[in-house]
């Protein structure tokens, strides 16, 4: 995914078909050592091809990914049905106290292309 962003940077700054040695420049900047074969294969597989035509292809294939999550009730189901009859039970709150930590959490361990 690093290697297609660098490529995908390397076009928004202007260059057509971006070289290894370009995309190489810009994963360096963040401190990430390129890997060749994974260089070589998106450059091959991008070189000459419409991005914007990649893109819109990826969302076609993305919109029949199922996301999850369950269904809402039928607009006619009875409020039985959706659980709004049962009487509510409170449960006590109860406080949960926070540890300070000595380690910042600033960036949680994650890079720009990690």
């Amino acid at each position: 995914m690093r290697y297609v962003a660098a490529y995908l940077l390397a076009t928004l700054g202007g260059s057509k078909n971006p070289s290894e040695s370009e995309i190489e420049k810009i994963l360096g900047s963040v401190g990430i050592e390129a890997e060749a074969d994974k260089l070589k294969a998106v450059v091959s597989e991008l070189k000459g091809k419409e991005l914007d035509a990649l893109i819109a292809a990826g969302q076609q294939k993305l919109a029949s990914v199922p996301s999850g999550g369950a269904g809402a009730p039928a607009a006619g189901a009875p409020a039985a049905a959706a659980g709004a009859s049962a009487p509510a039970k409170e449960e006590p709150k109860k406080e949960v106290k926070k540890e300070e930590s000595d380690e910042s959490d600033e960036d949680m361990g994650f890079g720009l292309f990690d």
